[in-house]
This record gives C-alpha cells, structure tokens and sequence, in this order.
C-alpha cells in the first residue's frame, strides 16, 4: 500500500469509526471499494443518469445540483472530506439521479459499486442502516437549518461551522446552496462586514 493510499485508508478507518461502524464493518467497506481520483468539473453523475457507484469523498468537493429546462441551477448539497454521496432516491427507485453530481475541486474519491449497497438493502444489512441513519441525520439537519433561520443566519452558521469549507467554494455556490442570489450573499457580507 503506498503511503497516500494508506492515509486515505486510515481517513476512512477513522471516520467509519466515529459513524458507529466496527472496525471490521470500516475494514469491509474498504475492501470492496476502489479509489478514483478526478478533476475540477468532472461529471460523476448526470442528473436522469443511473448511478453505478456510491462515493466517499477522501479529499475535495463535489456538489449536486438540479438543473431545470430554463437553464437555472438549484444547489442541493456539497460533500467534501469524510462524506458519503448516496443517491438513496435513486437506489431506492431504481431510478435516475434528479440531480447532477460533479466535482468542485480535484478529489480523491472511494467507489464503492451500488450492488453492494443493494444487496445490504434486501437483507436490512447493518452497514445499510447505518448509512441510512447518517443521511437521514444529515437531511434533518439540512432541513433545520433552512427552515428556522433567515439567509443572514444560514450564512453566519456557515461561516461558524464550516471556515475552511467557505474559503473553497465561490460565492455563487454559497448563495446557491443558502437559496438566495449571489447579489443577496454580496449585501449580508457587507453588513456583517460593518458592524
């Protein structure tokens, strides 16, 4: 094992572990997946296109985003180091992906065939529900934040929770992402800036 792919194995170990995964469930997981390394705006995944893998973000960002027949985009979420990306819509459809799923930066990736994640599903395999369970927290989450506070609030939660994940992405995927216009994230900005 080369020293980069032990230090993406031993983030995954790491992180698997503070899910609740045992160390032989991290071990397994990380058996069955393959790591793939990608540019800046690379499509992994086109919106009506299946998905063939699900992902663990090792380094970088992606984002997904819907793009609707009028040409607007509409942010649905960012993944950056120590992430899943599961389509569970999709899996459990089996249908298309509603989104785009592409890159915002070089990233190093886990792939991890979606058979896998299908198999786990049929039988309520431990390693699916607690996948589920940590999606599941994380829409709950998502939900929480957009719902009880305003634009300024979302951006300064942001901005608290996230530094280093703000410094990396453009002020349109910001405002995006927190339902406002880039010129709306220009106005907040400045009033935060002077108060």
């Amino acid at each position: 094992m080369t020293i980069q792919d032990q230090a993406i194995y031993d983030n995954f170990i790491k992180q698997m572990l503070e899910y609740g995964f045992s160390s032989e469930e991290a071990h397994q997981l990380f058996e069955v997946s393959s790591p793939l390394e990608l540019p800046t705006r690379h499509i992994l995944v086109n919106q009506g296109q299946m998905a063939s893998h699900l992902y663990f973000v090792s380094h970088g960002i992606c984002h997904a985003s819907y793009l609707t027949e009028d040409g607007k985009t509409f942010s649905k979420e960012f993944y950056w180091e120590q992430d899943w990306i599961i389509g569970f819509e999709s899996l459990i459809k089996q249908s298309p992906y509603p989104y785009l799923l592409e890159t915002l930066s070089p990233v190093t990736l886990l792939c991890l065939p979606i058979m896998y994640l299908n198999q786990w599903r049929e039988t309520s395999h431990p390693l699916y529900i607690k996948l589920l369970e940590t999606q599941l927290m994380h829409k709950e989450n998502k939900e929480r934040f957009m719902l009880l506070y305003r634009p300024e609030q979302r951006y300064q939660i942001m901005c608290q929770q996230f530094p280093d994940l703000m410094k990396r992405l453009s002020d349109s995927h910001i405002a995006a992402y927190l339902g406002i216009t880039p010129i709306s994230l220009s106005r907040i900005k400045a009033r935060i800036r002077d108060a």
